[in-house]
């Protein structure tokens, strides 16, 4: 029988409909999937080896989960992406406020209500979109919003004794009932408060106020956690985290190829742009780099983490870099630049927090720095690698390039807001480079090959055979002894 003609108890009943726990729900949707090795979690990329596998462990085992990591490591889309394992729909009694099984009622309302109308009893049917509830722990959080109180308005609206339990107001919790009820940020609830979360974990149940009242709740809870807020905020009480059957540790990803992906994924790029802007494959290495660099840079504090939001936005930034300059040039197609990249240091200095020395360094240095370590770490990948000591008598792959420099009498500027045609002669002028492109790197296509042009001059700062100079119109390089040299 469909459901769309299943609208009282007594039709349930008939249809053969079995409740089950939303716990079992999981399990048994999760064996399916597994058994026909689908994907459970779409779209979430590094973690098949590692996070996904426990996940999958700790459905299994019925446990509510704890997932614990630094921001920006999908703990939240994790948790919202279990809700694909819940079935389509679930019978309710009709006007349930927390969602009450008919076969199961748990509440003064249902259980009144069947009493009085047996079989006749409505039902409704709750899609499995409805059934996530969220709330982000804030030190403002009280148990009245969680689990419930005395509502004074409906016991005078309703005539009631405060001693009447039809006076409680529910809570988030009660009316997520056969529901996955996520808490973000979980140390940041004070400690009072998780402790009014034991039973329910424990027993699986609730008590309002001084009610002898308790309701046998059936939730899947999963809480975030940010191994940060444990010395900056708070933490979860030991007897709360006890009760946790399931802690998984989230992570970064651990490679470029993967962290693309995200970005990719998650960039809110818009057909325009994508028309419009082309991106070399280089240049998505070189941001991916950039966040990376910053994980591992001294001036960032590495406790606080490196979001994987750095490398979203920005890529926004500097797609809408490139298309700022094409919209000024009149240029209806362009490709990325390295030059683009300064674009980027706002979604930089806006990710990452500082420790003293960096703040001492300022924001907008060590973000531009960052740029220039990801070139350095990825230029020998396409080119020779330069070693800090050089024979001198030792002929160079990149003696010519630097001589061109040395004899340029006033350097080599490359402005921000140059035409395509004008900046690809601009490029084209230095005869050494091209020859260190043919040789190298012969078989790039032309939207590639200027960037990494450009990129050449950029890795020669970074080892110290070119100087570059930023100024607000674009960048100048030149040969870091020639002026003095010629000075002489």
């Amino acid at each position: 029988m469909k459901i769309e003609n299943i609208k009282t108890l007594g039709a349930l009943k008939a249809s053969g409909y079995k409740s089950k726990s939303i716990k079992d729900e999981l399990r048994d949707n999760l064996i399916k999937k597994l058994k026909n090795d689908d994907v459970v979690f779409e779209g979430v990329h590094g973690y098949e080896n590692t996070v996904v596998p426990e996940l999958e462990r700790a459905i299994l085992s019925r446990h509510n989960i704890n997932l614990l990591g630094l921001r920006g490591q999908a703990k939240t889309r994790l948790a919202r992406l279990m809700v694909n394992l819940l079935d389509d729909y679930i019978p309710v009694v009709a006007g349930s406020e927390i969602n009450d099984d008919p076969l199961r009622p748990i509440s003064r309302f249902a259980t009144e209500l069947i009493e009085e109308k047996g079989d006749d009893t409505p039902i409704t049917w709750l899609p499995r979109s409805e059934r996530f509830a969220e709330k982000l722990a804030t030190p403002d959080v009280t148990v009245a919003d969680l689990i419930g109180d005395v509502d004074p308005i409906k016991a005078a609206h309703l005539k009631l004794s405060y001693a009447d339990d039809r006076v409680i107001h529910y809570g988030m919790i009660p009316r997520a009932n056969r529901c996955i009820f996520v808490i973000n940020e979980i140390p940041d609830l004070q400690a009072r408060i998780q402790v009014a979360l034991f039973n329910i974990l424990q027993e699986g149940d609730i008590q309002i106020r001084g009610f002898k009242l308790r309701l046998p709740l059936d939730l899947q809870f999963v809480f975030t956690a940010n191994p940060e807020d444990y010395t900056n905020r708070g933490s979860i009480v030991t007897p709360l985290k006890d009760r946790i059957g399931s802690q998984i540790i989230t992570h970064y990803p651990v490679d470029l190829a993967t962290a693309k992906k995200i970005t990719q994924q998650e960039a809110k790029l818009n057909a325009h742009q994508t028309e419009m802007i082309a991106i070399p494959e280089l240049a998505k290495d070189i941001l991916e780099q950039i966040v990376f660099e910053a994980r591992d840079n001294e001036f960032i504090d590495a406790k606080s983490g490196v979001s994987a939001r750095l490398g979203i936005t920005a890529l926004e930034n500097l797609v809408s870099t490139a298309e700022r300059r094409a919209l000024i040039s009149g240029d209806d197609k362009t490709t990325i630049r390295l030059g683009d990249f300064v674009g980027i240091i706002p979604a930089i200095t806006g990710k990452v927090e500082l420790v003293y020395e960096g703040e001492q360094e300022g924001a907008s240095v060590v973000a531009f720095n960052l740029i220039g370590d990801a070139i350095q770490t990825l230029f020998p990948k396409y080119f020779p690698k330069i070693e800090k000591l050089e024979k001198q008598e030792d002929e160079l792959p990149y003696d010519d390039l630097v001589s061109w420099f040395f004899n340029s009498e006033d350097g080599f500027e490359l402005l921000d807001d140059l035409t395509e045609k004008k900046y690809k002669e601009t490029l084209d002028a230095i005869g050494p480079l091209n020859a260190l492109m043919t040789k190298y790197q012969p078989d790039l296509k032309e939207s590639e090959r200027y960037f990494v042009m450009e990129f050449v001059l950029w890795g020669l700062v970074q080892f110290n055979k070119l100087s570059k100079f930023r100024y607000t119109e674009g960048i100048q390089f030149k040969d870091p002894y020639g002026s003095f040299i010629k000075g002489l």
